[in-house]
């Protein structure tokens, strides 16, 4: 094609960084057989926010003995973590309950937080209705 820029060709699609493609899996375990009760997960299309905030999460949690993510090369959208517990639960339960108690964590701040901004908004109307009346 005359015209055509040649770059746009090659760049891969933004979506595709974070938006799951048909037959991917989001999340896939695989038993670490190196060491006892030990997972690792391999989560696509995320990066060092999901991961620090998991390992970090985990590492609080009483059966978890160990937690870590690692991200192997920056342009490859795939977060690993390994999860060592005590054997009281699997990694994955104590994956999907760090997951569920953070989505609960969140939704409260978020719900805080929505409060709040409705109450700034009340008052913020409250005094410019008090000034331009001359009343406070």
């Amino acid at each position: 094609m005359v015209g055509a820029n040649p770059k746009q060709n090659s760049e891969p699609n933004r979506f595709e960084l974070f938006l799951l493609q048909d037959g991917e899996k989001k999340i896939e375990e695989k038993v670490f057989t190196g060491m006892s009760n030990t997972s690792d997960f391999k989560i696509l299309k995320e990066d060092h926010t999901l991961g620090n905030l998991l390992a970090e999460h985990l590492k609080q949690a009483p059966h978890v003995m160990m937690a870590g993510y690692k991200i192997a090369h920056p342009n490859v959208p795939e977060l690993f973590i390994r999860i060592q517990t005590d054997g009281t639960i699997t990694p994955r339960e104590a994956l999907v309950s760090a997951c569920k108690q953070l989505v609960a964590m969140y939704g409260q701040l978020g719900r805080e937080f929505q409060k709040e901004l409705a109450l700034r908004q009340y008052a913020d109307q409250g005094e410019q209705g008090g000034g331009a009346n001359g009343a406070y």
